[in-house]
């Protein structure tokens, strides 16, 4: 017994546990950040958490999502890290991964520092940055990159799509190997960025400026031919990468092909591309701009192959790619460049604080995925991939206490002024949702208590991390 006959910090009492292989009823004895105990009957903590006909799964980890990124001329993110982090703390998770580009002409440390100011002291989850490579010089590929790796950045993100932040097949090589050097895992956007500007030119001369053209200008042909090239770059360097964002069969198909070769690679797919489809872009006279976002949604013969390739093994991630932007502000998706053409719409949607529920709501609560599969999907993976485990991503003696207790049987309904996010709009709006995380610890302390923030911004910390397990 510690601090006067009391064993624990706090005590999650009652509830039922449940992680990527298990489920089974457990108190929690937490100390110090950490879990310490798993058992029936734990003496008393100084604080008791009610976890009765409750499930206590490990905080969500979201590890794809931007904020406060540079997006343009005129064109502003709608979210900071405060409030970024805070809609994630509402919707049941305990770490966010965003990104940290580097812009042309800047080094990968010159950028880490710029993003660290912006992060430092206004977070309310942990964080861990991956970084985006867009200019790889040698200084950047042979000097930057491992001395970085050693500091806990194992995950670098490439484009090859977007003009300004895409790279060459030659330069994906030379940055995949660089990374197989630095035992970095990879994340790779995958659209035909010449294919997309042709035709968006061929769009454009026709009269063809509305929202939903972003969608036909971005065909499922240019993400399937970019999968297949970045996963053949990957083989000739025999380096492991993370698909991001598939939003299609085709896509799939490339990457289940793939591991037959013996590639190691991990498939990710979002709520975007299970909910959503590409008529919602046809919403109204500039309604349907809420919804582009890169690849777009497709139809619904691509939402049935995604919600396959989670219930299969295709996909081991579930992430939101939350990229915010107001919708009615210039600076937003209504920016003057963007009314005049889908071409210049801020490209992306929230869904930082809705990712969870959706997926619980859609997948388990409608029986297509059970709840182990959730949190394999929402956080250990997470975890095991980007080199975070078993720190975060689990239930376990040792781990941190990122707790997220959900209850199975509340009915809600998806509103924007629920969210607490920075966009003046959620895709998802007037959704019905069964199951929702409804108090979360974060490193042992109570952060959401009964569906309201308890703490203030500056809890979160940035998370050093290891290798994948993609590199064994």
């Amino acid at each position: 017994m510690t601090m006067a006959g009391v064993a624990f910090d706090t005590v999650v009492r009652g509830g039922t546990v449940v992680t990527a292989a298990d489920t089974f009823a457990a108190d929690i004895g937490i100390r110090e950040g950490r879990i310490v105990a798993l058992g029936a009957g734990l003496s008393a903590g100084h604080r008791e958490v009610d976890a009765h006909g409750l499930l206590v799964l490990p905080g969500g980890i979201d590890s794809h999502v931007h904020i406060a990124q540079p997006s343009g001329e005129g064109i502003v993110m709608a979210d900071d890290f405060e409030s970024a982090t805070r809609s994630a703390l509402l919707g049941g998770n305990t770490t966010l991964m965003p990104f940290c580009l580097q812009e042309k002409g800047v080094g990968l440390r010159a950028a880490l520092k710029a993003y660290h100011a912006l992060a430092d002291g206004n977070c309310y989850t942990d964080v861990s940055f991956h970084l985006i490579v867009s200019d790889p010089t040698p200084t950047v590929l042979g000097q930057e990159m491992p001395a970085l790796a050693e500091e806990g950045y194992t995950s670098i993100k490439v484009f090859m799509t977007y003009e300004g932040l895409r790279l060459r097949d030659d330069e994906i090589l030379a940055t995949l190997d660089a990374a197989r050097r630095a035992k970095q895992v990879v994340l790779v956007h995958c659209e035909n960025e010449d294919a997309i500007r042709y035709l968006i030119g061929r769009r454009e001369a026709d009269g063809d400026t509305a929202p939903y053209h972003h969608a036909t200008s971005r065909p499922v042909a240019a993400e399937r031919e970019a999968t297949h090239r970045a996963l053949s770059l990957a083989e000739i360097v025999d380096t492991p990468v993370v698909i991001v964002h598939v939003s299609n069969r085709e896509a799939m198909e490339e990457i289940g092909r793939a591991r037959l070769r013996g590639q190691k690679i991990a498939g990710e797919t979002c709520p975007q591309y299970l909910v959503l489809t590409a008529e919602d872009l046809k919403s109204g006279d500039f309604e349907g701009a809420k919804y582009v976002c890169s690849p777009p949604p497709r139809d619904k013969a691509s939402q049935e192959a995604c919600w396959q390739g989670l219930e299969t093994g295709v996909f081991d991630l579930y992430s939101s790619d939350h990229c915010p932007f107001r919708f009615d502000d210039p600076a937003g998706k209504k920016s003057e460049k963007g009314k005049a053409s889908f071409r210049w719409i801020p490209n992306g949607i929230p869904g930082v604080g809705t990712r969870l529920p959706i997926l619980y709501s859609e997948g388990v609560a409608k029986g297509r995925i059970d709840v182990n599969r959730f949190v394999a999907m929402t956080a250990t993976n997470h975890a095991k991939l980007y080199g975070l485990y078993p720190r975060k991503g689990t239930i376990a003696i040792g781990s941190d206490a990122d707790l997220a207790l959900w209850d199975p049987a509340s009915v809600r309904t998806i509103r924007n002024e629920d969210l607490a996010h920075g966009a003046d709009y959620t895709p998802y709006e007037g959704m019905g949702i069964t199951g929702w995380p409804v108090t979360v610890l974060l490193r042992g302390e109570l952060a959401v208590e009964n569906g309201r923030l308890v703490t203030g911004k500056g809890m979160g910390t940035y998370l050093g991390r290891g290798r994948s397990v993609l590199f064994g």
